[in-house]
């Protein structure tokens, strides 16, 4: 069994200086992900204006499922033109780990 976790961190448009705003870009980005049937929820950056920290995590039988889920997160994400990728911090554990 492996296990997979990637943490997008976002920069949000210039509009999202409230806690509805900032919800009402990560929400969309959020169901988007499950799409993708893995477990997503904004992790980071909650206090933050303008940035967000959107984690996912997903469990395969392979280490390339994993991998390949991983990209595809990465991708719609990264596809966004409402937002900023600013970095991905990614990690797969093994059954030896």
């Amino acid at each position: 069994m492996y296990t997979g976790t990637a943490i997008f961190d976002v920069l949000l448009p210039g509009d999202s200086r409230s806690l509805k705003a900032k919800r009402s870009y990560v929400r969309p980005i959020v169901a988007a992900l499950r799409r993708l049937e893995v477990s997503a929820a904004e992790v980071g950056g909650e206090d933050l204006h303008g940035r967000s920290e959107v984690g996912v995590a997903v469990v395969s039988g392979e280490h390339s499922h994993v991998q390949e889920v991983l990209d595809a997160c990465e991708k719609l994400v990264a596809g966004r033109p409402e937002i900023e990728l600013l970095s991905v911090r990614r990690r797969v554990f093994g059954q030896e780990d």
